[in-house]
């Protein structure tokens, strides 16, 4: 069971109970992880450092997110902070300067000189068995989600890769007739120890191994470690991670910013759009209209009216005449006995067929879309509408 620290109370507590008490099975364990915060704050929608995941993909490789949070990620209830620095800097050092670094060095000496073809000697056996030997470690290391550790035992390993090779010089003794062997075998191992390296680091990085066993015309499980790959045909090296520059990080955490400040797009043909909002009034000017509840005691048609109704509002002691533009939606025996909202307060209006004392409130275009307001039950005339 894997959850934030901010629910523990809650899935420590009451959710096994709730299962016990429903005959389920509980959880055998509850993983509990601390809080990411980046550059060292909270995330922030105004700094631009609130990320979503879709604005992360347009802009970084998701290979460089696992594998820094892999770096930092242990077994306790600790936060982790994504400092982009130290983001930027781990990747372009572990990942693109030590491991894949490896295969870079070594591959085109295979491949040109070499027939694209491994070495048949092992030439240090008992470094590759420093490699082989980890496994154990770092595997319990993963299951014990003690994931910064695992990534600090592979990359003491990368680190002895890349010191065996520079030692060795294989750009120096391949022009040196009596050395093509010697260099044949050094690269040879060097792209072993870089299979091994990426052997442990699938878990974590499934694309990089994905173009490793592309690279290594091989398929990688966790076993691959124990084994060595000699007289074995590679493919030609193609370039497996590129480094994190700080501009897409800049342009992430910008286009953050933009993205979380876009209104919504309003669809042209809504009522709101087709009907904007009205000019601002103050408060003072909405108190001034008096909105009362009224019941609809009569209503009939006006003769020579093609849109008005004649409506008796009853206020709870006080009736009123309004005339209402609603014929075309509204039969007048349907209204009778309704409930509605009026504004009390409007000043009467004297109209050829008599005077109007009010209006009632309607919503919609007009013709047959208009639709009177309706309170619910409970309202009763002369109530106030606040």
């Amino acid at each position: 069971h894997f959850i934030g620290k901010d629910i523990t109370y809650f899935h420590c507590l009451f959710w096994p109970a709730m299962l016990e008490g429903a005959g389920y099975r509980k959880p055998t364990g509850v993983n509990i992880h601390g809080f990411v915060t980046v550059n060292g704050a909270k995330m922030s929608k105004s700094r631009g450092t609130f990320i979503k995941g879709r604005t992360y993909l347009d802009h970084l490789n998701p290979e460089y997110l696992r594998y820094y949070f892999a770096s930092k990620l242990g077994d306790g209830v600790t936060d982790i902070d994504l400092n982009f620095e130290d983001f930027a800097q781990k990747v372009n050092s572990d990942l693109v300067g030590k491991v894949v670094n490896i295969a870079s060095r070594c591959a085109s000496f295979i491949t040109k000189r070499f027939d694209g073809k491994l070495s048949e000697t092992v030439l240090e056996p008992e470094l590759v068995k420093q490699f082989q030997d980890a496994s154990e470690t770092i595997a319990n290391l993963f299951e014990k989600r003690k994931y910064h550790q695992a990534v600090r035992e592979i990359m003491m390993l990368a680190d002895k890769a890349n010191q065996f090779i520079d030692t060795n010089a294989p750009w120096v003794t391949i022009k040196q007739e009596d050395k093509q062997q010697f260099t044949h075998d050094v690269c040879s191992l060097g792209i072993n120890l870089f299979r091994i390296l990426v052997t442990y680091l699938k878990p974590v990085l499934p694309v990089l191994a994905e173009k490793a066993e592309e690279f290594l015309n091989d398929k990688l499980i966790w076993d691959s470690a124990q084994t060595v790959l000699t007289n074995h045909d590679i493919n030609k090296f193609k370039p497996m991670m590129q480094r994190v520059e700080m501009d897409k990080i800049n342009a992430m955490v910008e286009d953050s910013k933009e993205s979380l400040a876009v209104e919504p797009q309003l669809d042209p043909n809504s009522p709101l759009a087709k009907d904007p909002i009205s000019e601002e009034i103050t408060f003072d000017d909405f108190a001034k209209v008096d909105f009362r509840i009224a019941r609809i005691a009569n209503a009939e048609h006006v003769e020579k009216a093609d849109k008005l109704l004649r409506l008796e509002l009853d206020l709870g002691g006080e009736t009123r005449q309004v005339f209402a533009g609603i014929k075309s939606a509204y039969a007048p025996e349907d209204l009778i006995g309704k409930h509605t909202v009026m504004v009390a307060n409007l000043a009467p209006r004297k109209m050829r067929f008599g005077m109007s004392e009010g209006m009632v409130l309607a919503a919609g275009p007009g013709g047959k879309d208009l639709f009177i307001l309706e309170p619910h039950e409970g309202a009763q005339p002369g109530m106030r509408v606040k």
